[in-house]
């Protein structure tokens, strides 16, 4: 098989990483945070996607064009779920954060059903069948959009931790809980403000990740294991590490689809997930803990 494929897989495989990393990005900042798990992440991807599919299908609206009004449906949507619910349950017991979850997860999961039913839905836009060519290597657009789209909301998000006042509240808070709660800092509607960046990250990542795959509410179980892989993978807590870990499944993703079968992706992505929790259980560039 001629090098360029091989080297053409591999791009694809990266750029599809990149929107995996953002994804994964949303789950590890709360994590980071918050300190809880959420099992309801692929299912707010799922949202975000058939916001998209519907935005394209009644008024035409690219879904790259509304990746920002979608990330702030979803914002909204975390920050409160956030503040009315998920507060009450951050001093009790991490089954009982994991059940609630889980819970809210379902509940997605069969609304989407009962609005859409089970069947398969995509977006097909100008672009959908265009690529760039650079002598043997051909990208295909619709990726190359994602994912550069997906650097530029990773690099927002960043910037806005380490450069604005209410970002670095919310580090502070994630460094010391109770230092936070006695200087002052309302750590609630701060916890609540982190949420809603986290299901901001997946809204976007679910806006970008419908112009590749088609769309299923049972998509939303597969993406929420498959974001749990990527950020323990990289370092869970970890923005640069979420990043990292995407593109590195994306890669394995597409070159194990080349070299096996589309339905050997999943195994080596998983084989990837064994061999840092032999080797480096604390992720790729996640810091051990005392």
């Amino acid at each position: 098989m001629p090098l360029d494929i091989y080297v053409n897989v591999a791009i694809g495989g990266i750029l599809t990483g990149l929107v995996y990393g953002l994804m994964a990005l949303g789950l590890s900042v709360i994590f980071g945070v918050v300190r809880v798990v959420n099992f309801a992440h692929g299912e707010m991807m799922t949202i975000a996607m058939y916001i998209a599919i519907v935005l394209f299908a009644k008024l035409g609206l690219d879904p790259l064009l509304m990746l920002a009004p979608i990330a702030v449906v979803l914002f909204v949507a975390g920050y409160f779920l956030q503040l009315r619910l998920i507060n009450r349950f951050i001093t009790r017991p991490e089954h009982s954060q994991f059940l609630l979850l889980v819970a809210i997860a379902i509940i997605i999961v069969n609304v989407l059903l009962i609005i859409f039913g089970p069947d398969a839905q995509s977006v097909q836009t100008s672009y959908s069948f265009d690529s760039y060519q650079v002598g043997p290597i051909i990208i295909d657009a619709t990726k190359l959009y994602a994912g550069a789209a997906a650097i530029v909301v990773a690099v927002a998000l960043v910037a806005f931790f380490r450069f604005t006042a209410v970002g670095t509240a919310i580090r502070a808070c994630a460094d010391n809980y109770t230092g936070a709660q006695v200087i002052g800092l309302d750590v609630n509607r701060l916890y609540a403000l982190t949420f809603g960046l986290g299901a901001a990250c997946v809204g976007a990542a679910g806006a970008m990740l419908v112009i590749i795959i088609d769309v299923t509410p049972a998509l939303g179980p597969a993406y929420t294991l498959l974001a749990f892989v990527i950020v323990i993978t990289g370092g869970l807590g970890s923005m640069s590490g979420a990043l990292l870990g995407g593109v590195l499944i994306g890669l394995t993703e597409a070159m194990a689809g080349l070299l096996f079968s589309p339905s050997a992706k999943s195994m080596f992505a998983f084989g990837i997930l064994v061999l840092v929790l032999l080797f480096r259980p604390q992720g790729i560039v996640g810091r051990r803990t005392a």
